[in-house]
């Protein structure tokens, strides 16, 4: 009982730090690549190749003023960033990164816990980030907040049908809701290839959760002086900002592990193949920011609700139906 406790400590410690530490980096990789795309430099100031400017603008953070609305809600004002951010960290609690290795004797699962309802449990947990969104608009006493917090909730809400519709053919084929079990239904054909279309809504879908372009509408600074946020700053806003960064990896990790076979992989080991895997999905996140216009806001409902939605249910039917004439 204690080796597992302990180990499960170890794992919980290394996967949060590791959490944190990328997304802080992620922001100098989209900065970097943005700029090579753009034919600019992007950070080259701070440190060698501008590697410490992560760290610079966390201390920059810090040091800001902490500025509190006049006549905002301090309490749930200051509860939405961690609204947001908490539910994008405790996601990564069931997702697999590796196989099983051996350590001092002992078998230890590359996984913080393995439950049997592992998808239920990242659908469920992420949903909860969109009343940060909502609380932090109502509660800063603005009306640029407010109605940036009501876009964003009724786009993340609509996209949210899309997206848990869009892996229940993924369910079907590996026949569990554990993470693992789908993963290593995978070790011969990765499910993208069987679930092409589930495969292209689940990442649609995932862009307009992160309110990453072309879906950032909830951050919309021409139109909504920056959104639900506007009203925060220090580290208040670092942290919907971390929460932004920490959501592209989660989508990032579970697109890899239900459509390209998570650790599965020749010649490298299983936990750099898994990483390779959600580096190529957060590159793709910020190429299409870099090159996409923003939609309008009635193209972006009407494509997640006309187009979308119905594409989801249609890919149910026939993977259904495929698999029903095959039993």
């Amino acid at each position: 009982m204690a080796a597992f406790l302990i180990t499960a400590f170890i794992k919980i410690f290394i996967v949060f730090n590791l959490i944190l530490l990328t997304a802080a980096y992620l922001t100098w990789l989209e900065r970097k690549l943005i700029a090579r795309l753009q034919v600019r430099l992007g950070p080259n100031r701070v440190g060698p190749f501008g590697l410490l400017q992560p760290i610079a603008d966390a201390i920059k953070l810090f040091c800001k003023e902490d500025i509190l609305p006049a006549r905002a809600n301090r309490f749930v004002y200051t509860l939405a960033p961690m609204v947001s951010l908490i539910p994008a960290v405790v996601a990564f609690a069931v997702i697999p990164f590796g196989d099983s290795v051996q350590v001092l004797g002992y078998k230890v699962d590359l996984v913080i816990t393995d439950v049997n309802i592992g998808v239920l449990y990242v659908l469920a947990i992420t949903s909860l980030g969109v009343y940060g969104l909502v609380l932090a608009g109502w509660a800063s006493n603005s009306k640029y907040a407010l109605l940036g917090a009501l876009r964003a909730s009724a786009q993340m809400i609509s996209y949210e049908l899309s997206l848990g519709l869009s892996v229940i053919g993924v369910l079907i084929l590996a026949g569990s809701l554990s993470l693992v079990d789908i993963v290593r239904a995978q070790e011969r054909v990765w499910f993208i290839l069987l679930q092409p279309l589930g495969f292209l809504i689940f990442l649609t879908c995932g862009v307009a959760e992160t309110n990453r372009a072309p879906f950032d509408l909830p951050e919309a600074e021409t139109e909504l002086v920056a959104g639900f946020h506007v009203e925060y700053s220090s580290m208040k806003f670092a942290m919907f900002f971390m929460a932004e960064y920490v959501n592209m990896v989660t989508v990032s990790a579970m697109a890899a592990t239900l459509f390209l076979g998570g650790w599965h992989g020749p010649l490298l080991p299983p936990v750099a193949w898994f990483m390779l895997k959600v580096f190529a999905f957060l590159f793709l996140f910020i190429w299409m920011r870099a090159t996409l216009p923003r939609l309008r806001y009635d193209q972006l409902m009407r494509f997640g609700w006309k187009v979308l939605l119905p594409l989801a249910l249609l890919n149910i039917l026939v993977t259904g139906l495929v698999v029903g004439l095959q039993a």
